[in-house]
């Protein structure tokens, strides 16, 4: 009779922890999104050093299909730039400078 009890209770056991460390993940994971921003910009609304840096010989040939302002956890800010050439695209990150950041 004893055994008929324990098993159940060991099994609800397991199933509450799994189901709490779950939780943990997921609201890590939210913390985590939440603390980074990603704003679309259009691409014309670019600053003036971007656009310069990407109408150069290094980006020659590449279309900017999107662009987003990204700020990180410590308030420092980079441009996001999607760009196109041919089948190849790629990802530039660019300072309000036009300078690459990584």
């Amino acid at each position: 009779m004893m055994k008929k009890l324990i098993l159940p209770a060991l099994l609800m056991t397991i199933l509450g922890a799994t189901d709490v460390q779950a939780n943990t993940t997921k609201a890590g994971t939210f913390a985590l999104c939440s603390t980074q921003g990603k704003v679309a910009v259009r691409p014309d609304d670019l600053p003036e050093a971007v656009k310069n840096t990407l109408s150069g010989d290094a980006y020659a040939g590449w279309q900017v299909t999107s662009a987003f302002l990204v700020t990180k956890e410590d308030n420092s800010q980079y441009f996001e730039v999607n760009a196109k050439k041919g089948e190849e695209s790629t990802v530039i990150n660019l300072d309000k400078y036009g300078k690459k950041v990584d």
